[in-house]
């Protein structure tokens, strides 16, 4: 089965049968429930605005216009960006004073998966409560459209990615003197979606001198869009080949950002975060950061440099937005090189990232791999142990909670054990019967053989 349907959206292949893929019955169904929420959560107003955007993959098009139709037929008005990415449409949901919007793409799923991200009024994703309510009105017969006299109106807005990054632009700690003085050359794997229009762009505006790799717009990935090491060959090479400064990396919707180092080693999308931390937290004299309970604890030892506060949230874009809400960082985001910068907006964006990392590394007038060889070293290891399903998985996870009473313990996302030098995270998955185990510590083969004491341990409970 192919659909996912969650609380923060659905996403799906093309094709195949309704309810078991995303066909256009379930697109039209799930943008109807979404409508109509938002709707109902708006009756004090006449009209009713959602901003709609896309990524480059093949099936955009489509996807679009049953999203688009189906909302003018429940009298809403849209506004579609287009070509977009996912912090463009972020950033346009609060700008054009609209009352939610769709984003529709697969973000880091291969071109045959599409999806439908969704966000309320401030242009950050909708919570677990509002999510499921958009889930009962797609299982429900509440849903009222508009007659002929009331239908809502299509529009087009071009060149909302130029918008975006002209705010980018603005920020105080963007350093576009510095930028410009570094004369960086830069590789970029776009992965032939809408980071081949946004990234090249940004650079340009910025002064550097920008080298396309996959930059064409037309949705026929190159490879995995999942911008991790093993997928990352030709832009490692291609670094090195041009001698550039680094290369950058984004995912189809631009709101997970890589780094190649100058000598086309991975500078690690855990350290993304980091690197981009170290920089804000220094002009700022310090300040709270947010990660998820999966990231790496380098970030926490960056913020304790600066004095500042480190706090874990539970792991989701939209659990990491709370968190930072609530202790008023100045940073946060997730390892997977999302970052979230709130001086821009609520939401991971790879271009504040770029901006912010190339402020950095100008400023410091150091390489890239100088750089990431002076902040701590970790390494993660990610596994998992399958088990039956009449194993109850919530049980195992308390045993393991109890038995490491003494040490460092958090249970609010499974079960986050801190040891002295190294931590294990235990997460159960919510489609099937497995326990995902995250660890981090001083060496690779540390980080394996902790993953393997933890799955030892797990399977005498099971025994």
């Amino acid at each position: 089965m192919t659909l996912i349907k969650s609380i923060s959206g659905i996403r799906g292949t093309i094709g195949g049968f309704t309810g078991d893929n995303l066909t256009p019955i379930d697109t039209v169904k799930f943008a109807a429930a979404y409508g109509m929420f938002i709707k109902n959560n708006n009756k004090h107003k006449k009209s009713i605005k959602i901003i709609i955007g896309r990524d480059a993959r093949i099936s955009g098009k489509m996807i679009t216009s049953l999203v688009a139709n189906t909302l003018v037929s429940l009298g809403i008005h849209v506004i579609d960006l287009g070509l977009s990415t996912t912090p463009t449409v972020e950033i346009a949901v609060p700008k054009e004073k609209a009352d939610g919007g769709i984003i529709l793409t697969a973000s880091h799923n291969p071109k045959e998966w599409n999806a439908l991200k969704l966000l309320n009024e401030k242009g950050e994703f909708i919570d677990g409560e509002d999510g499921a309510r958009v889930l009962e009105l797609a299982e429900s017969n509440n849903i009222q459209f508009a007659t002929v006299d009331n239908l809502g109106i299509y529009k087009k807005k071009k060149n909302y990615i130029k918008k975006h990054i002209k705010e980018i632009l603005k920020l105080k700690l963007i350093d576009k003197k510095a930028i410009k003085k570094a004369k960086f050359k830069v590789v970029v794997d776009g992965v032939n979606s809408t980071g081949g229009i946004a990234v090249p762009m940004l650079l340009k505006m910025l002064d550097v001198k920008c080298v396309e790799l996959y930059c064409e717009p037309n949705g026929e990935f190159p490879h995995n869009p999942e911008p991790l090491k093993e997928h990352l060959e030709d832009i490692s090479k291609l670094v090195v080949e041009k001698k550039a400064d680094l290369g950058i990396v984004v995912d189809p919707d631009v709101d997970r950002l890589a780094l190649i180092s100058e000598d086309g080693t991975m500078f690690g999308e855990e350290y993304t975060l980091v690197a981009c931390a170290d920089y804000v937290l220094n002009k700022l004299g310090g300040g709270n950061t947010v990660s998820n309970l999966s990231s790496s604890r380098a970030l926490r030892d960056i913020t304790e440099k600066y004095e500042g506060k480190y706090e874990a949230s539970s792991v989701g874009e939209v659990n990491v937005v709370k968190k930072m809400k609530e202790i008023n960082a100045v940073i946060g985001g997730e390892g997977n090189g999302g970052i979230i910068y709130p001086s821009s907006h609520y939401g991971r964006d790879s271009l504040v990232g770029i901006a912010l990392f190339l402020s950095h590394l100008a400023n410091n007038k150091t390489s890239c791999k100088e750089l990431r060889n002076s902040y701590p070293n970790y390494f993660m290891s990610k596994n998992k142990i399958q088990l039956t399903p009449e194993i109850n998985v919530d049980n195992i996870l308390k045993e393991m909670a109890s038995k490491y009473k003494n040490e460092e313990v958090n249970s609010i996302d499974g079960v986050k054990i801190d040891f002295e030098n190294e931590w294990v995270h235990l997460r159960k998955s919510n489609t099937e019967p497995i326990i995902r185990i995250y660890t981090e510590s001083k060496s690779e083969e540390q980080a394996n053989q902790l993953a393997i004491r933890f799955i030892e341990e797990i399977k005498e409970f099971i025994i």
